[in-house]
């Protein structure tokens, strides 16, 4: 295959797409053309101010995500070293015991998960007729 030599201003107008990548999600929302895109740089130029939110953002949104996500580790830990371990042993247990009641209660009144499909199938017919 012959490789194939675009026109110097399709060169620039490739690199000035690749410093935005905004750009290249607009079009692929449909929001934009690429012919639009590219009559707008060619017309207006690259260093044009409507260009300036298509930039990518700088290194610090992604240092502060991290600064966040490590904020939000540490105060997770912190929590954890400042948890009562009897207190959480107490909760769990009066949770556990809340189930235990909740699970009486649904046997004592007959629902089970099983209760409909062995009512179905104990041969017993929902109606009450007699034979004569």
């Amino acid at each position: 295959m012959a490789s194939k030599k675009n026109h110097p201003s399709v060169q620039q107008f490739k690199e000035f797409v690749k410093e935005h990548p905004k750009i290249i999600q607009e079009v692929r929302k449909g929001n934009k053309e690429w012919q639009e895109v590219f009559e707008d740089w060619y017309l207006l130029g690259e260093n044009d101010v409507i260009w300036n939110q298509y930039k990518e953002q700088p290194a610090e949104d992604n240092s502060q995500n991290t600064e966040s996500k490590s904020d939000f580790m540490s105060s997770i830990v912190s929590a954890v070293k400042n948890m009562d371990m009897n207190t959480m042993n107490q909760h769990i247990t009066n949770m556990s015991s809340t189930i235990s009641t909740i699970q009486g209660l649904f046997d004592q009144f007959g629902v089970s998960k099983g209760s409909k499909q062995s009512n179905s199938g104990t041969g017993q017919s929902p109606f009450s007729f007699r034979k004569d």
